[in-house]
């Protein structure tokens, strides 16, 4: 990682610290989330993200500020806008792939209506989830059932996976690469904070690769 990779990421991290300071005491796991995200993207890899509740609707909110613009503008691909007409080439946005396993409303009933609602994320990782891949996974409590299974199965196919939980040690942290673990056990606070964590690391990864 560069230097200015280094710094950018640092300098966000203090801004976010400095807003929130409750969560200095996850500031070194979300430094390592930033380098993971940054290193899947540059290696052609995406992200797949799930949770339940609260949090499904957090899964989809990071796909959203992931696959347009966030805070900067964004140049589509050269060699995409020199096949596309100029009205199109000023309007798009580039775009960094990202899927919200809760938005497949197709695969997820099925799976979960035939088989079982507790594997129906971990079915999804099995059939998108590549070596180059990270999966977030979003648990207050960090012991959802569905998002520990998903958890596994992306371990399980040689990918990375970064979970966003309360404070208490869980069946995640246990099987997760990155867990920010915010300080919070009560499940609307925990989400509170789980929002400028993300927002955060979309900012620095937005910064860097665009």
């Amino acid at each position: 990682m560069s230097c200015a990779t280094i710094t950018c990421m640092h300098n966000m991290i203090e801004d976010l610290l400095r807003r929130y300071p409750t969560l200095s005491v996850c500031g070194v796991e979300i430094s390592a989330a930033g380098s993971l995200l940054l290193d899947v993207y540059r290696r052609g890899g995406k992200t797949l993200v799930c949770g339940n509740g609260g949090s499904a609707a957090d899964a989809e909110h990071i796909c959203g500020e992931l696959l347009k613009k966030f805070r900067k503008h964004r140049e589509i691909p050269p060699e995409v806008a020199a096949k596309l007409r100029p009205e199109l080439t000023k309007q798009l946005e580039g775009s960094l792939p990202a899927i919200s396993l809760n938005s497949m409303c197709g695969i997820l009933t099925a799976f979960a209506n035939d088989v079982s609602w507790e594997l129906a994320f971990a079915q999804q990782v099995l059939g998108l989830a590549r070596p180059d891949d990270v999966l977030l996974v979003l648990s207050t409590c960090g012991n959802s059932a569905n998002c520990v299974a998903a958890a596994e199965v992306m371990k399980a196919v040689g990918g990375k996976v970064i979970a966003f939980t309360g404070e208490a040690e869980s069946r995640l942290s246990e099987v997760c690469d990155v867990t920010i673990r915010v300080p919070e056990t009560e499940t609307y606070k925990v989400q509170e904070l789980h929002l400028p964590v993300y927002h955060a690391l979309c900012a620095m990864i937005e910064e860097e690769l665009f």
